[in-house]
């Protein structure tokens, strides 16, 4: 991969656009598929459970959320325009049934009332936060008071390796992204690091790991 090629995946992996970021939709399915199923477990999903994702690519895994059962209501927002619509496309069914809606739009800035969820969580978008204060507070507007924020990240030690990183990822150790959290009014209460299988990248088997740090907002 050159120079170029780096800048222009670092681009589509920030904000998916076009035919391009169709593409990148399907190819971060793949490589985060074992990031995504932890997450998931991680996540519990139980009945009436009321959900937020920030950052759902194509939405391909929430059928494996809305489906633990009928009752879970889950939102999915997300400032890719085509993923949005390919969020839509791939989940019509459960839209259809009023569990699931997407919106296209920035974390910053939610369309959503408040103490309305009470899980969030955001799976490879802290790297692009511009502002850590304003999103986390925009989330805990929203997160009931006994409510749970999941982060979930790639290692900066992982991420320093691949080749886009280096264009616009601010990226984060486990200790660095709970400081974050704990600056910004959440209280963590765990921090996990967890191997994943090794994933073929560029003709080169990349060793992969996850964090996943859940927490509750300060009282």
């Amino acid at each position: 991969m050159d120079e170029e090629q780096a800048k222009a995946m670092a681009k589509q992996l920030r904000q998916p656009e076009g035919e391009e970021g169709i593409k990148t939709g399907t190819w971060m399915n793949e490589g985060n598929v074992n990031m995504n199923l932890a997450t998931i477990e991680a996540l519990a999903a139980q009945p009436h459970d009321q959900i937020l994702e920030i950052g759902m690519g194509n939405g391909y895994f929430v059928k494996d959320i809305v489906g633990v059962h009928e009752s879970i209501k889950y939102t999915g927002c997300d400032f890719s325009e085509v993923m949005v619509q390919e969020s839509i496309k791939n989940n019509q069914s459960w839209i259809d049934k009023g569990q699931v809606a997407f919106y296209y739009n920035s974390a910053e800035q939610l369309p959503l009332p408040d103490k309305q969820f009470n899980k969030i969580f955001t799976l490879n978008t802290i790297y692009f936060w511009e502002d850590h204060g304003k999103i986390l507070a925009e989330l805990r507007r929203v997160l009931t008071n006994d409510g749970t924020l999941m982060i979930v990240l790639r290692p900066k030690h992982q991420m320093i390796k691949y080749p886009m990183t280096k264009y616009g990822f601010n990226m984060y150790t486990k200790e660095e992204a709970v400081d974050i959290l704990e600056n910004h009014g959440f209280k963590v209460v765990e921090a996990t690091e967890n191997m994943e299988p090794d994933f073929l990248l560029n003709g080169m088997l990349m060793k992969m790991e996850n964090i996943i740090i859940k927490a509750v907002p300060q009282k």
